[in-house]
């Protein structure tokens, strides 16, 4: 297929007034200005009519199909407060794919989500990365395990205050994690030390899970509002030679001089919803065009189902409109989060040899509220729209 009479958002330092995106298995061939376009016989067009192209949206920090709609203890499965410590658990194993959150998700171009555990436990699970079309999850699947969730805070606090156990301080909470940490540190030299010496160490499931983060080989997606909290999650982060990427970043406006000097990226959001805790008091809009302005990574999530998915692309609007740069907004749904989740080399933006990931708008969302898109492509395939 091939898309002409397009203007082109490629996220990749260019746009592309009016372009064409030749799509063939599924990746993007070739795409380029009109005056470049070559047309072949074994390629079907469509003609955008001066409609636009965007890569397809990301909402990097989401629980979609694991806090499922219209269902309460039923389909609540993001929380597993019974340990507060719970690496272990996979939510590529809670997710229903046949949520309708998908389909709302597809309908405004939101190709890809991350999804994952809530903020119960201090150390809450394994993240997923996964496509929106489809309806069985392990055919959706982009990186899994994507990262391990932390939370700081109120949430843990809150939760485990209730039921008389440990974590009811924030001190707690860091000890928790810090232990747990230590412990998978402790777990890899044994590992390595009775390899050499051709023996062998008794699994332990939470330590196991935990390697791939102390390795380098996944992140660590860190729950933190409050300024202090968010210093917390940065300490034990340097403590373990990680980079952490610090989830909704509320207060992050108001220490953004400290952060930006740090290897730190933020998902901030939600903010279509209440101040409904003392954590949530500075809540703005501007926070990530602030941070982005200080020169960090910044994404914006609607952390649905705080607030539901398909508001993603207003809540880049809203962004704009307290001061955040267009662009930068767009990153913030697209390359942005791609490359906070790891996958800025397959999806995120439009260029030769990534993924078709495609949305195409009749108007811009970011300037229109009554946006439509027109045509929504995962993987070279037209599967929403409301032209399609």
């Amino acid at each position: 297929m091939t898309i002409t009479n397009v203007k082109i958002y490629t996220m990749e330092d260019r746009i592309i007034e009016r372009g064409y995106i030749e799509i063939r298995d599924g990746l993007i061939e070739r795409l380029g200005p009109m005056m470049e376009f070559i047309e072949t016989h074994d390629s079907e067009l469509l003609d955008a009519g001066g409609m636009i192209a965007f890569p397809g949206f990301i909402d990097a920090h989401t629980h979609l199909g694991m806090w499922e709609d219209s269902l309460n203890f039923e389909g609540d499965d993001g929380n597993e407060d019974t340990d507060p410590s719970t690496p272990q658990i996979r939510a590529i194993d809670a997710v229903n794919a046949m949520d309708r959150g998908f389909i709302e998700a597809l309908e405004v171009g939101i190709t890809t989500v991350a999804t994952g555990p809530g903020s119960a436990n201090p150390i809450g699970g394994q993240v997923l990365v996964m496509k929106t079309f489809g309806h069985r999850v392990d055919d959706m699947v982009v990186r899994e395990p994507c990262a391990i969730k932390f939370a700081f805070g109120e949430n843990p606090k809150n939760v485990y205050h209730g039921k008389n156990q440990m974590p009811a301080t924030r001190m707690a909470t860091a000890a928790l994690i810090r232990e747990s940490l230590l412990k998978t540190r402790d777990y890899i030299a044994a590992k390595e030390k009775a390899k050499e010496d051709d023996e062998r160490v008794d699994f332990d499931f939470k330590c196991a899970s935990l390697v791939p983060l102390l390795n380098g080989e996944i992140d660590a997606h860190m729950h933190a509002h409050r300024a202090d909290d968010i210093f917390t999650a940065v300490r034990i982060a340097k403590e373990f030679s990680f980079s952490p990427t610090i989830i909704h970043c509320t207060e992050g406006h108001l220490i953004k001089d400290e952060l930006s000097g740090l290897d730190i990226k933020a998902i901030c959001g939600p903010v279509l919803c209440g101040r409904s805790k003392p954590e949530l008091k500075e809540l703005s809009f501007k926070t990530p065009g602030e941070l982005a302005k200080a020169g960090m990574i910044v994404a914006i999530t609607t952390d649905h189902p705080a607030s539901p998915i398909n508001l993603l692309p207003f809540c880049a609007a809203m962004a704009v409109k307290a001061g955040m740069d267009k662009i930068d907004a767009i990153k913030a749904i697209t390359i942005n989060a791609a490359k906070i989740l790891g996958l800025n080399d397959k999806i995120g933006s439009l260029k030769e040899g990534k993924e078709a990931d495609i949305v195409i708008y009749d108007s811009d969302p970011l300037e229109k509220i009554g946006a439509n898109a027109a045509y929504v492509i995962s993987s070279g395939k037209i599967v929403a729209g409301d032209r399609a």
